[in-house]
């Protein structure tokens, strides 16, 4: 069962098969979102992200970072993070019968808790370069 279709600009349909979704900012109980926490932050969900499908390819997608105007404490000036990290298995059937399936896992961000699927789907995700990224498989 597919939980969405995505068509990636190259013209290749793929499909949602597995969606991690959490909170970006879960736990945070001191401070603030900064440049320092937020890389510390994107570095921890990468690696998690890799221990948790290490047999697959996995494609981390750097996330848009916000400066709103608010004043600079401590850490340096405000920067914000989308507020959902999610980790997607995606899979695609071959192009021609001749060919084998391939799947690629794909860590990002994106503002809120949707499935993304369709013209919807965020340009990060609908450009990720399938081809050079997604690891093949036997059908």
């Amino acid at each position: 069962m597919s939980l969405g279709h995505i068509v990636l600009s190259s013209g290749r349909s793929i499909r949602l098969t597995e969606l991690r979704m959490s909170s970006t900012y879960a736990g945070m109980l001191e401070g603030y979102p900064c440049k320092r926490i937020n890389d510390l932050k994107v570095n921890w969900l990468q690696r998690q992200a890799e221990r948790a499908f290490s047999s697959t390819s996995v494609h981390f997608v750097p996330p848009s970072r916000q400066y709103p105007d608010e004043a600079a404490g401590a850490f340096g000036p405000v920067e914000v993070l989308p507020s959902v990290f999610c980790v997607g298995v995606f899979d695609s059937a071959p192009l021609d019968r001749a060919m084998d399936g391939s799947t690629l896992v794909v860590a990002w961000f994106q503002p809120g808790p949707e499935v993304p699927a369709g013209e919807d789907a965020d340009l990060a995700l609908r450009s990720i370069r399938w081809e050079e990224l997604a690891q093949d498989y036997e059908l």
